[in-house]
């Protein structure tokens, strides 16, 4: 490959940043995801999510049954250009009960925004979702939300973070005042004061003046009180505060501290300017033939997510690929690891939601959307040149188990299709009984909204009506070995056996008390809490 190439791949791969945002349900994370894409230039308008009927939509939320909740409950992709970067922006589901999906839209992720209320600071999915973070090694960067309303103590919400999280902060900026009060942002990054201008609903951007740290003038914006509060603050901060350590912040032992209001805009370009400077840009990523940089020429890429009938006008189904290495480019062919086939990616699409633009190249840190024809699965690498794959994306426990019933035969062939492609996609578990007389598929999920989403969408999207028939179990367990360990163990009491969409053993229990019984009785079988996954994994 020639040397103008290369630096070509560097030079992009330098520009390219991608980061995931993380929150408890209610944090506001879909608000700030709207308003970093209006600084971006990627919008003019940013919708509320909770809008009045006569307001945009959020631009993330582009599934119908997220547009009448006010939720997001789909992993989104959102590209833009700001300034001479190039951002990939994952959205990912608040909603406890769509971890999984956020655990894979994480693995393609370089940096994660960690969002947090200011009055409510640490919440149990934010904590959980830190762990999916740690366990990925990624960066993190934090934005202290709703600061516009009454809160917690800014240094109280610091302690918290290295008390639970055990991370280092520090704080890129700091609030001045809160509330009704909240007047704006010290920059120690600039060493000047932010002061902004609310406007109607953060629609548009922020209006501020800019003030230099020292310059009389502040007095007469700020009330004395304020004043000498942010002093006071600052002092603690310069004094015990840790130094900013961008090493430490990349090993994902240090976090950036931004604080603002991503409703009213404050605070939202200061933190997208530092973020953009901090974060880490793409990285190599581990294969089966060592740790690939992105500079290396030949194109890789593997597939994280799937997505049916984003356009339910044409019933299509889309392949999120990260792009790990080279140059990809339109209607170039590679090959596919898990089948050996070659694939001529045609088609190739931007993301931007719902809304979708043809591209001609890629580089690495960009995701792109491929036309799936049955082709993909989860956890797939496509490659040129010398063969390879990825790290496989795990299936975790799922907590709830129900039959999902076709009531109408004359639905059968529509109702078998979209458990196909929604199993396909991830949306849920498929499982089915041993017994061949029950032919339903098993629904395994999480949480309760994953089983309302598939029927929502079975019905919206494939026109079939179902039932659920819900099942007593709350723990499924993986044999590893498969049917023949199985086999070995002999008969099994306190459980089902049922087997997943691969055909592999899977015990279901009623609790932990079952799952210990088992475990005692049967000290040679051997259970996971994660499905066994190599690369991608065949669909049928």
């Amino acid at each position: 490959m020639s040397n103008e190439i290369e630096r070509e791949i560097l030079e992009a791969v330098q520009k390219r940043r991608n980061f995931a945002i993380i929150s408890h349900p209610d944090a506001g994370k879909t608000t700030l995801t709207e308003k970093l894409l209006l600084y971006g230039g990627a919008i003019h308008q940013a919708g509320a999510v909770k809008a009045r009927r006569d307001q945009r939509k959020a631009t993330s939320d582009w599934m119908e049954m997220e547009k009448q909740r006010g939720i997001s409950i789909t992993s989104t992709v959102l590209q833009f250009a700001y300034r001479n970067f190039q951002i990939n922006l994952l959205d990912t589901p608040g909603h406890q009960d769509f971890s999984e999906d956020t655990y894979r839209t994480l693995a393609a992720a370089d940096n994660a925004v960690m969002l947090i209320d200011a009055a409510k600071g640490l919440e149990p999915q934010t904590r959980k979702l830190f762990e999916v973070c740690r366990l990925r090694g990624l960066p993190i960067f934090t934005f202290v939300n709703k600061m516009d309303r009454p809160g917690r103590e800014p240094l109280e919400l610091l302690d918290e973070i290295e008390q639970e999280l055990g991370l280092k902060t520090y704080a890129v900026n700091w609030p001045i005042g809160m509330g009704d009060r909240f007047k704006g942002v010290y920059s120690r990054r600039q060493k000047a004061i932010h002061l902004f201008e609310r406007r109607s609903h953060g629609s548009k951007q922020a209006q501020e003046d800019v003030i230099k740290l020292g310059d009389p003038k502040i007095e007469e914006y700020l009330e004395q009180e304020l004043y000498y509060q942010f002093k006071e603050d600052l002092e603690i901060l310069e004094e015990l505060g840790d130094d900013l350590d961008l090493d430490q912040v990349h090993a994902g032992k240090m976090t950036p501290i931004f604080f603002g209001s991503a409703m009213t805009n404050f605070g939202v370009q200061l933190f997208l300017e530092a973020f953009l400077e901090y974060a880490l840009k793409p990285e190599g990523r581990n294969s089966s033939v060592g740790v690939l940089d992105p500079t290396h020429p030949e194109f890789t890429g593997f597939v994280f997510k799937l997505q049916a009938n984003m356009d339910p006008k044409h019933r299509d189904r889309v392949a999120f690929v990260r792009v790990c290495t080279g140059k990809f480019e339109k209607d170039m062919t590679v090959s596919h690891a898990r089948t050996g086939k070659t694939v001529r990616l045609s088609r190739p699409q931007k993301l931007f939601a719902q809304d979708r633009a043809s591209i001609e190249e890629a580089y690495g840190g960009d995701v792109i959307g491929l036309n799936n024809p049955g082709v993909f699965a989860i956890g797939d690498t496509i490659y040129s040149g010398k063969k390879l794959e990825y790290e496989g994306i795990p299936c975790f426990s799922p907590e709830m188990f129900s039959y999902i019933k076709n009531p109408n035969p004359s639905k059968f062939k529509q109702f078998q299709k979209g458990i196909k492609e929604l199993r396909e996609e991830g949306a849920i578990q498929i499982m089915y009984s041993t017994d061949e007389f029950r032919r339903d598929p098993i629904l395994a999920a999480v949480g309760q909204l994953q089983f309302e989403v598939v029927q929502f969408r079975l019905l919206s999207e494939y026109g079939v009506e179902t039932h659920l028939e819900p099942l007593p179990y709350s723990l499924a367990r993986w044999v590893k070995g498969g049917w023949k360990a199985l086999e070995k163990a002999g008969r099994i009491f306190n459980t089902i056996i049922v087997k997943d969409n691969w055909g592999r053993p899977v015990l279901l229990f009623k609790n932990q008390w079952g799952l210990q019984q088992v475990n005692s009785d049967n000290p040679d079988l051997k259970l996971d809490v994660i499905a066994p996954v190599g690369a991608g994994i065949e669909p049928e």
